[in-house]
């Protein structure tokens, strides 16, 4: 059977979002997460709607949950250029598994699911931000590699400004929202299925990507304050010549009615 994950948004209106799907399909609302029962001709889709933009479909193909991402364009805050998705197999057997992005549960319980498809929507959460980090990087990556080879950055100070805008953005995007990838409170009162989450985690390297993640966000803030810099020395070197001007105005006029007597 086929499971699989998108995240479309930074975030979704949880609420409304829940009081629409309960009046169409049996649901049920576990802290920030909305679980839906969506009828199929094969038998039931266990669907989960994480409040940070990541909804993980469980008996639904990578193209049937496609097409039932877009009735969430309502429901989205800030929705994604380019949804991040990912697809899984699962089966049911003696105990947990999860191979090569084939799983095995050891039962058919919602709650189940559910502690495996937190680990599932933290890794498409992380993916959508690695995927917004290195497009950043790849756009402005020239920028300290002109500063080492000429000295300088050669961006005016409107675009140095615009660029630093873009920046900050970028980076607060994600650490607005990077706290979807802590330990979830469900588990607080799920304790004994927590070790169900943990070998998702584990396997999809959730902690490692996250610590990779908050390194390119320091370089992004690292790149921020570099063009604050460069964006000072251009101020300060623009003072210098206005200065250096006014010196030189000052001289010329002293010359023309001191010594040449013109004025």
């Amino acid at each position: 059977m086929d499971c699989c994950t998108f995240c479309t948004a930074a975030s979704y209106n949880i609420k409304s979002l829940f009081d629409t799907l309960r009046t169409r399909f049996p649901s049920a609302w576990h802290r920030d997460v909305v679980h839906v029962e969506m009828p199929l001709e094969n038998g039931l889709s266990d669907v989960f709607y994480f409040s940070y933009g990541v909804i993980v479909c469980w008996n639904l193909s990578l193209e049937q949950g496609m097409r039932l991402i877009e009735h969430l364009k309502s429901f989205e805050q800030q929705p994604l250029e380019d949804i991040e998705s990912d697809s899984f197999t699962y089966s049911y057997g003696a105990a947990a598994k999860f191979v090569e992005d084939d799983i095995t549960l050891p039962d058919s319980s919602s709650l189940t699911k559910l502690a495996i498809s937190h680990g599932l929507a933290q890794s498409a959460k992380l993916g959508a931000f690695e995927n917004r980090l290195l497009k950043t990087y790849n756009q402005t990556k020239y920028l300290p590699e002109e500063l080492a080879k000429l000295g300088r950055i050669p961006l005016s100070r409107h675009e140095i400004r615009k660029k630093m805008g873009e920046l900050f953005i970028e980076r607060n995007s994600i650490t607005l929202y990077i706290h979807a990838l802590d330990s979830p409170d469900f588990f607080w009162e799920y304790p004994e299925l927590e070790k169900l989450y943990l070998m998702v985690a584990n396997d999809l390297e959730i902690k490692d990507r996250t610590e990779v993640l908050n390194h390119r966000l320091d370089v992004v803030r690292q790149l921020f304050e570099m063009l604050g810099t460069e964006l000072n020395h251009q101020h300060s070197s623009r003072l210098e010549w206005t200065i250096i001007w006014l010196i030189i105005i000052e001289v010329l006029l002293t010359l023309l009615r001191d010594v040449f007597r013109i004025l």
